[in-house]
């Protein structure tokens, strides 16, 4: 199994449960967040390597991989964790769409930019894109992180289909609710988003970590998401119906009206 990785996003949450994970299991580690002190504090309790930047910059990402096979000499596995969300429709403006599209598909596409090469050059290499269910599914209630997580869902596919047969592994991790800060902060949306059982920051890892002695594509630490999918793509008029009837709960529960939303 590899032993060498870096994780984005690695800060709180998500990034920071794989990041201990990984080292628990004597992985040297590199994490990557905006948020130099909470950084700073994941890489003294896991002994990694903390370098803070902007991951969503081509300089930021560029920064990120040359640190990183400085300081481990190989990189086996990209966690490409960092996402945002907005919690917006057809309110959120062109900087807010900018944004998401910049954090939460092309750092992904900067990231294979940077890696795919040394890893053809290497004989393989693993990227580990953490996209969410709502990259299956969708996002009611915030339009930017629904359409961006779809194109992370893409780009992944792409690059597997593209570079699986020369070593290059690519996954996708989609979970539904997680326990974290940014479940905390999504307001109305946070009972849309417990209907099913929420799970932990450490569940995802460990899902993360079980998925790295496969080569399967999904990871879904929530196996409703299966079901919910195959839903979709075989009965997509009865599934846009189901989710309607979610957001018109949503309308009643918040007092938003058509107007409002449009």
């Amino acid at each position: 199994m590899p032993d060498t990785a870096v994780v984005t996003g690695a800060a709180r949450g998500i990034g920071r449960a794989i990041a201990t994970r990984l080292t628990r299991e004597g992985w040297q580690v590199v994490v990557a967040d905006l948020d130099a002190d909470e950084l700073q504090a994941v890489a003294e309790e896991t002994g990694a390597l903390a370098v803070p930047g902007d991951t969503s910059t081509d300089a930021g990402v560029r920064h990120l991989v040359d640190t990183a096979y400085a300081h481990l000499g190989q990189l086996d596995v990209f966690f490409a964790n960092a996402g945002i969300g907005t919690l917006k429709g057809l309110d959120a403006d062109d900087a807010e769409w900018s944004r998401a599209l910049e954090t939460n598909v092309l750092a992904h596409v900067r990231a294979a930019r940077h890696l795919v090469p040394r890893w053809l050059e290497a004989g393989g290499g693993r990227l580990v894109v953490t996209a969410s269910a709502a990259g299956l599914l969708t996002m009611l209630g915030d339009a930017p992180y629904a359409v961006t997580k779809h194109g992370a869902v893409a780009f992944a596919e792409w690059l597997s289909a593209t570079y699986r047969h020369r070593g290059v592994v690519v996954q996708a991790i989609c979970p539904q609710g997680v326990q974290t800060r940014m479940l905390d902060e999504s307001g109305p949306l946070r009972e849309l988003l417990t209907r099913d059982a929420t799970v932990s920051a450490d569940d995802v890892a460990e899902a993360a970590w079980q998925a790295l002695s496969t080569d399967d594509f999904f990871v879904l630490p929530h196996p409703e998401v299966h079901d919910y999918a195959v839903q979709r793509a075989t009965h997509p008029d009865a599934w846009l119906a189901g989710m309607n009837r979610l957001q018109q709960k949503l309308d009643h529960q918040t007092g938003t009206t058509h107007e409002e939303n449009a």
